[in-house]
């Protein structure tokens, strides 16, 4: 089009019969040249359209493995290799634990997720989520508290710290985008991540796991928040817990509440595939802002034999 023009823009000296003949003899040329072209790009495509991948890449730099399915989701493992380190109960702010990574290095820097325990109980009983979670594209924190005595108070501060050592001081401290973190806790641990979420606003997930905690108002809550709970349990209810929780957190927030189907309140101390599955598109969404989980989360998934109920805020 630039060679078009180029006949038209002519000495000004020109008759403008002239110029209107060359204008005229330029047309078939140019329609010639844009049909060539027409046909280059059905064949070939635009030398400047991106791949699938490449324009996600550009729209969302967070991305991290192929584009999900219900399988790959619900699957033991995810598309990463992993790794784990065990860190000493000698470091500040809590009793250790172990980190999980992916071994890719070249997919740039991965979200970080704390977790912690329950009342009396040790990171093992977290340590399933440690490779389900980091095979999907996630550095991933399975802590000891300080004490298996701590209350959701200090397992927050301590699920915060934690999260801390996992950006400065560990040997993946390079692996990790400080800026996309997570909580998530079982129990004790569960209330704890709610005490995080509302200690530190800039958190961008938190996944209270039949949370317990004397506290059952959460209006301050700026993160978005999976609430998991079990209908039978009877340690922590969900009417007297996950539901007060979930409902008192402000409408405006991506929140949703997943009640669990013949469960209990230790059933996230074991693989779990519903568990893993929205949790994973939690994390996935809020962490990553990979909308490619979305589809999972909303419309509102239906009661079926492992969720008892489902509510949500969506779109998000």
């Amino acid at each position: 089009m630039t060679e078009g023009r180029s006949d038209v823009h002519q000495h000004q000296s020109e008759s403008s019969s002239t110029a209107a003949g060359r204008r005229r003899a330029g047309r078939p040329r140019l329609r010639a040249a844009l049909a060539g072209l027409a046909g280059l790009l059905a064949v070939t495509g635009s030398s400047t359209a991106l791949a699938p991948g490449a324009q996600a890449a550009q729209d969302n730099p967070y991305e991290r493995g192929p584009a999900p399915t219900e399988s790959s989701i619900e699957a033991r493992t995810g598309p990463y290799d992993v790794d784990e380190d065990r860190v000493s109960s000698l470091v500040d702010g809590f009793g250790g634990g172990t980190v999980y990574y992916p071994e890719e290095t070249g997919d740039g820097t991965f979200g970080a997720v704390a977790i912690a325990p329950g009342f009396t109980a040790s990171q093992s009983s977290m340590a399933w989520y440690g490779e389900r979670l980091a095979s999907q594209g996630f550095v991933v924190f399975t802590i000891d508290t300080n004490s298996t005595l701590d209350q959701p108070a200090s397992r927050g501060r301590q699920l915060l710290a934690a999260l801390d050592y996992l950006t400065d001081d560990s040997r993946v401290s390079d692996r990790i985008d400080a800026s996309r973190l997570g909580v998530m806790g079982h129990s004790m641990g569960g209330g704890g991540s709610l005490e995080a979420a509302k200690s530190r606003p800039s958190l961008q997930a938190a996944i209270p796991l039949t949370g317990w905690n004397t506290d059952k108002s959460w209006p301050e809550i700026q993160v978005p928040t999976l609430v998991v709970g079990a209908d039978g349990d009877s340690v922590a209810s969900v009417r007297t817990h996950s539901e007060p929780f979930y409902e008192s957190m402000p409408g405006s927030l991506d929140k949703a509440y997943l009640e669990l189907n013949g469960a209990t309140h230790f059933t996230p101390n074991t693989s779990n595939t519903t568990i893993a599955k929205y949790s994973i598109s939690w994390l996935k969404r809020f962490i990553d802002n990979d909308t490619r989980y979305e589809q999972f989360l909303c419309p509102t998934p239906r009661p079926d034999s492992d969720i008892e109920e489902y509510r949500g805020t969506c779109p998000h």
